[in-house]
C-alpha cells in the first residue's frame, strides 16, 4: 500500500478522508500525513513536524529521533501523540491541528508518560486516555488520562496490560466498537516473530482479556513474502473495517535481507464473536514511484527529507538547479534525500561537476555513493568501519554531469553461489547510455547487516573537502520490473 521506508503506520477517518502518518526516526521534516479517499492511492500532503523550531535532533545519527505516532480526530481536531527517542525521559510530544495539512502547534510535553509508542483515546465521557509502552519486563503497557491543554496526567499511570504472553509488548492502540473496547498490540519483536495481538474489555481502563486465537495477524515462520508484520492500527471505513500494519519484504536465501525498511501494509477486517478476524487476500493495484524534479517550483517538493535537520537548513533555490550547502556542523550531513520504494531502481542526478555524489544510504556507517571527485565519477562504499573507492572513470567534459545508481537483480559472485538480496551498480551517463563504474552487493546496504529502523534513501550531497556546495539541477527515480 505504502512501498518503502513507511513503519509503524497510525490511521484514522473523517468522513470520506482518510489520514495515515508513519515513523520518520532521524529524518526530517518529520512524520509525513498522507491522504487517500480509497485505500489504495496515497498521497503526502504535509509533515506533522514541519517547522524547524518544533522539533530539532542532535545529529544525524540513525534510527533515532520521531517513534510511532498516532494520529486521531476529535471535535473537528487532529492530534497526533509521538515519541522523541532523543528526549525520551522528558515525555511524549503532543501536538494538534484544525487540518491535516497544517499548521501543526508547538508540540507539548507529556512528562508523565515515560516510554514509547503512544496512543490517544476519548471516551463517551470525554476522558482522554494516553496509554504507551513503557518497554519495561515488569510493566509493559501503562496508561492515565490527560489534559490535552496542558499535557498533564490527570491519573496516577496505571498498569493496563503486561500482553499476551509473546516477547516485547508495544505498538498499544484503543478503540472502541459497541460494547467493547479492544486493545491492539504488537508483540514477538519487531523482527521475524512480529504479531498483532488483541484483547477487550467493557471499560477503557480494563482489565482486558485476550483473544483465545491470537496472534490475529502474523507472518511467522511462514514462506509469506511479506514478512515481520504488525504494528497494527485498525480504521471503521462505510462498508467495513480495515487494518494497517506495518511488514518488510525480505529477499534471497536466509536470513533474508530487506532493503527498504519497514513499510504499510492493508488488509481487510470482519467481525466473528466481537472478534476482530484479519482478511489479507485484496487485491490492490502497483502505485506509481517513478518520478523527475527540476526543481522548478518554489519550495522542495514534499518527498524530499534529511537525516538530522530540516532540508530548508542547507538548500537554496537558484536558477540553476537547488543549491547544497556543505555542512557547518560535523555532527551532520546535508543530504537531499527521498525514499527508495522499490526492490529494484535506478536514480539519476544531473549535477555541476567537481560538487556532488549521489548516496543510498542507510545510516551513517552504511552508505554507497557516486562523487565527483578531481575530474572523475568515483564509486565510493562505506560498511561499518570499512571504507573503501571501487572504482573511478573520467567525468565527460559536458555539463551537467549525469550521475547514476541502480538496484538489478542479483548475480552469482565469481565463486557461483546463490545470489542474495540485489546488485547495486555504480554509473554515470552519457550519450551512450549508462556507463559502470562498478557494483557490489546490495546485503550491505541492508537493515540485517546494518541493524536499526529505517530503510534506504537515495539523494545528493555536496563533495566532502572541496568548500564549495552542490547544484543539483534535476533528479530522476523510477522502478524496474524484476
Amino acid at each position: 500500500m505504502l512501498p518503502g521506508f513507511h513503519p509503524d503506520p497510525s490511521i484514522c477517518r473523517v468522513g470520506d478522508d482518510f489520514y495515515l502518518i508513519t515513523s520518520t526516526f532521524e529524518y526530517l521534516p518529520g512524520v509525513p500525513v498522507h491522504h487517500s479517499r480509497d485505500l489504495a492511492s496515497w498521497s503526502v500532503i504535509g509533515h506533522v513536524f514541519a517547522d524547524r523550531d518544533h522539533l530539532s535532533f542532535p545529529s544525524s545519527a540513525g534510527s533515532a529521533g520521531i517513534f510511532a505516532p498516532t494520529i486521531r480526530h476529535h471535535d473537528g481536531r487532529f492530534w497526533v501523540i509521538t515519541t522523541d527517542i532523543n528526549t525520551v525521559g522528558d515525555g511524549q510530544l503532543l501536538t494538534s491541528a484544525a487540518s491535516p495539512e497544517g499548521p501543526w502547534g508547538p508540540p507539548l510535553r507529556v512528562p508523565g508518560a515515560i516510554g514509547i509508542d503512544p496512543d490517544l483515546f476519548w471516551d463517551a465521557d470525554g476522558t482522554c486516555y494516553v496509554t504507551w509502552a513503557t518497554g519495561r519486563a515488569d510493566a509493559p503497557i501503562m496508561q492515565a488520562s490527560v489534559d490535552l491543554e496542558t499535557g498533564d496526567l490527570l491519573s496516577e499511570p496505571a498498569l493496563l496490560s503486561t500482553g499476551s504472553g509473546l516477547a516485547h509488548p508495544e505498538g498499544p492502540h484503543l478503540l472502541r466498537r459497541g460494547d467493547w473496547y479492544y486493545l491492539l498490540l504488537a508483540e514477538g519483536g519487531t523482527e521475524r516473530g512480529h504479531a498483532v495481538t488483541v484483547a477487550r474489555s467493557l471499560a477503557a481502563t480494563g482489565p482486558f482479556v485476550f483473544h483465545p486465537g491470537d496472534p490475529i495477524l502474523s507472518h511467522r515462520s511462514s514462506t509469506d513474502p511479506v514478512q515481520n508484520t504488525g504494528h497494527a492500527d485498525l480504521v471503521e471505513t462505510a462498508d467495513g473495517w480495515n487494518i494497517v500494519y506495518l511488514g518488510v519484504r525480505p529477499v534471497g536465501p536466509g536470513p533474508g535481507f530487506h532493503l527498504n525498511g519497514r513499510e504499510t501494509f492493508l488488509a481487510k477486517v470482519s467481525w466473528e464473536d466481537d472478534w476482530p478476524v484479519v482478511d489479507e487476500n485484496l487485491d490492490i493495484a502497483p502505485v506509481s514511484t517513478s518520478f523527475t524534479d527540476d526543481f522548478s517550483a518554489d519550495r522542495l517538493d514534499l518527498r524530499w527529507i534529511a537525516p538530522g535537520r530540516h532540508p530548508g537548513d542547507f538548500t537554496s533555490a537558484s536558477p540553476r538547479g537547488v543549491v547544497i550547502d556543505q555542512p557547518s556542523d560535523d555532527r551532520y550531513r546535508s543530504l537531499l534525500a527521498t525514499r527508495v520504494r522499490d526492490q529494484q531502481w535506478e536514480a539519476r542526478a544531473d549535477v555541476e561537476p567537481g560538487d556532488a555524489r549521489l548516496v543510498l544510504r542507510m545510516d551513517e556507517d552504511h552508505w554507497v555513493a557516486v562523487e565527483c571527485r578531481d575530474g572523475h565519477a568515483v564509486a565510493h562504499a562505506t560498511v561499518g568501519p570499512f571504507t573503501q573507492d571501487l572504482g573511478a572513470i573520467p567525468l565527460p567534459a559536458t555539463r551537467p554531469a549525469t550521475l547514476a545508481l541502480r538496484s538489478t537483480l542479483p548475480t552469482p559472485g565469481p565463486h557461483g553461489g546463490t545470489p542474495v538480496a540485489d546488485d547495486l551498480q555504480f554509473g554515470i551517463v552519457t550519450d551512450d547510455g549508462f556507463v559502470e563504474i562498478a557494483r557490489m552487493d546490495g546485503r550491505y546496504v541492508s537493515t540485517e547487516v546494518a541493524g536499526g529502523f529505517t530503510g534506504r534513501v537515495v539523494g545528493v550531497e555536496p563533495t566532502p573537502g572541496t568548500g564549495r556546495p552542490a547544484v543539483l539541477r534535476s533528479f530522476s527515480y523510477a522502478g524496474i520490473a524484476g
